[in-house]
């Protein structure tokens, strides 16, 4: 199979993406598998390989074919045919494993809403698992052996006839895939087809959970041609070479990770997967994986990481001196999820490009779940690119280009948005495009945004669906855009310089003291050079109301193996530091030990959770 002509059929003269109205993502994965069978693919090739490292410090990998995989997705979804009907909402409880993803596209061939969770087991997310199946109400539960006691447990306190059903995945047999039959073809389907005026493509594909950081969390309505935009918009935006390889620990219930497992699932390329824990405990575990070949000189390696990985593989999986070490297999290294710092990418670089790790393949990139996934990403082979913005002009809403000093503020650029979709910055007030330079709201048009969050009107009303107000006459971003209501307000600021798109923080997290604006980051960067008692990508600031004005909070984790009583002397050098750089004193400096602030999922420091519970406390 030629994978560039069977992506390119989706593609206009113009660049438009154009959708069947039948197309589903299922459909999608459906029709690349049957393309490989007809045009001689191997489908006995080895595509999915998970490494579990539960009974060997080397790991045990776990193997499916591309045949293989495929006859899983059937049974999964004919099991799921037996017990629900279409439109049945299908949550996954389980951790990274072959059986999420067979979940996952099982649901979808069924017709059905799947919701990418997690294990009960992992520690502090009852509320949030609660808060989103009150929200959801899923009818199934999709799990494997391995989390099937703790998802029983779970709903041992709901009374038997309203809990949802509960199967097993890696419980159910392969002969069941001879009983799937294409929901769209059954009584049901051509029923439901007959009386919507909804094409299968308008139709949801699944439902992505907000992290919930300052509310309930809030369901992202993802439809068949929201994602299978985006999935083309990653495919051409990044021009992806194959055959391809891609690695990743990513949670599976996280946007990224489950999209890019997916992503690679549905066009047949080489998946190689592990545990978020397992990267964590290990990080020379991913390194490892990183540099595989299996004999296949000609297979790019991709792998998409959050911003701390660097600094995690820089600090505990540095190769030893003289070891045969090569990573010129790698094609692709994005980082995303949060703002990428140019210490982690300068560390990370000091630690492999020596081992043939090209600089230019590493590609900070922007996305968000509301956008699908992706929304910007560097041209190839450009590299990540390190610019220095006077520090006094970014609070005045201003961007300036200047030398590398103490009075700067590094960003990294996130390149260009992807192909079919518009790109620009306006003013949150008056919602008028901003030229160049000036630092405004991210705005994207589109069909990879989202339909809405569930049963949120208000809400979706509010991120979704926003009339751009007046365009810039010379130079507009926009030219050719629909005048309509559709425009994504992202909650983003950025700024645009030379055609790249550079995040400066969260409209919601802008610190505002004495009517000057100060980005989080950048003060807890101040505070991670400020003393070595202050543990990498482990603070968190924020402002709190105060009498007269708003008040400076920062909280820190002390440095692995440091003493408590070292927390005085660090305080007054993080104070020093963000006084000199920053122009206002910090109202707390709180000390907590490794890992006792609250992150999300994917191992990030969750900053508005930490807010939350420092007020409450």
């Amino acid at each position: 199979m030629d994978l560039n002509v069977a992506i390119a059929q989706f593609f206009n003269k113009k660049g438009e993406i154009t959708l069947p109205p039948q197309l589903t993502l299922a459909g999608m994965a459906e029709m690349m598998y049957q393309l490989d069978v007809r045009t001689g693919g191997d489908v006995d090739r080895v595509c999915m390989r998970h490494w579990d490292y539960s009974e060997s410090a080397a790991g045990t990998p776990i193997e499916f074919t591309r045949k293989e995989i495929n006859t899983r997705v059937k049974a999964v979804a004919a099991r799921l045919q037996q017990v629900g009907k279409i439109g049945d909402r299908v949550a996954i409880l389980a951790g990274n494993s072959p059986e999420y993803l067979f979940g996952f596209l099982g649901a979808t061939y069924a017709g059905m809403t799947p919701i990418p969770l997690y294990d009960p087991n992992e520690p502090g997310h009852t509320d949030h698992l609660k808060s989103v199946f009150a929200d959801a109400q899923p009818a199934i539960v999709l799990t494997n052996s391995l989390s099937a006691a703790a998802v029983r447990k779970h709903f041992s306190d709901v009374p038997a006839k309203e809990r949802p059903r509960i199967i097993v995945v890696d419980a159910v047999a392969d002969s069941l895939a001879d009983g799937f039959v294409d929901p769209l073809q059954t009584p049901e389907g051509r029923a439901l087809a007959s009386n919507t005026t909804i094409s299968p493509v308008e139709m949801t594909a699944f439902l992505q959970y907000t992290s919930g950081s300052t509310r309930n969390p809030a369901g992202v309505v993802l439809s068949n041609r929201s994602i299978l935009t985006n999935v083309l918009q990653i495919f051409r935006g990044a021009e992806i070479k194959v055959p391809l390889r891609i690695v990743t620990w990513l949670p599976l219930h996280h946007d990224m990770g489950i999209i890019l497992a997916v992503f690679a699932t549905v066009i047949g390329q080489f998946l190689e997967t592990m545990t978020p824990r397992d990267f964590v405990q290990q990080p020379s575990r991913w390194i490892r994986q990183l540099q595989r070949r299996d004999g296949d000189e000609e297979r790019g390696t991709w792998t998409v990481v959050p911003n701390f990985a660097l600094e995690l593989a820089a600090r505990y999986a540095k190769p030893e001196e003289g070891a045969e070490v090569d990573f010129s297999n790698v094609s692709g290294l994005v980082v995303g999820s949060e703002p990428v710092t140019e210490a982690a990418v300068t560390s990370f670089l000091e630690a492999f490009e020596s081992h043939n790790f090209d600089r230019n393949v590493i590609r900070p990139s922007y996305g968000l779940a509301e956008a699908s996934l992706l929304v910007s990403t560097p041209d190839p082979g450009m590299g990540p690119v390190v610019s220095y913005f006077d520090r006094e002009k970014l609070g005045q809403g201003h961007a300036e280009l200047t030398e590398k000093s103490a009075d700067s503020v590094a960003f990294i650029s996130n390149g260009r948005g992807v192909p079919a979709q518009y790109l620009t910055l306006v003013d949150p007030a008056t919602k008028a495009e901003l030229p160049d330079g000036e630092i405004g709201e991210i705005w994207l048009h589109g069909d990879n945004r989202a339909q809405e969050y569930l049963g949120r009107p208000e809400e979706s009303q509010e991120t979704f669906h926003n009339t751009l107000g007046t365009r810039l006459e010379e130079g507009s971003r926009v030219e050719g855009a629909p005048e309509d209501d559709n425009w994504l307000a992202t909650g983003d600021l950025g700024v645009i310089i030379d055609g790249q798109l550079y995040i400066t923080g969260r409209l919601k997290d802008l610190i505002v003291v004495a009517g000057r604006n100060h980005y989080p980051q950048d003060i807890e960067g101040t505070v991670q050079e400020a003393s070595a008692h202050v543990r990498p990508d482990s603070v968190a600031a924020f402002s709190v109301e105060g009498d007269n004005t708003e008040k400076l909070v920062i909280l820190v984790e002390r440095a692995d193996r440091s003493d408590a009583a070292d927390d005085a002397a660090a305080t007054d050098a993080i104070r020093a530091a963000v006084s000199k750089n920053h122009g206002l004193t910090p109202d707390v400096v709180k000390f907590f030990a490794p890992n006792e602030i609250n992150r999300t999922s994917s191992g990030k420091i969750a900053r508005r959770v930490a807010k939350k519970h420092y007020l409450a406390n």
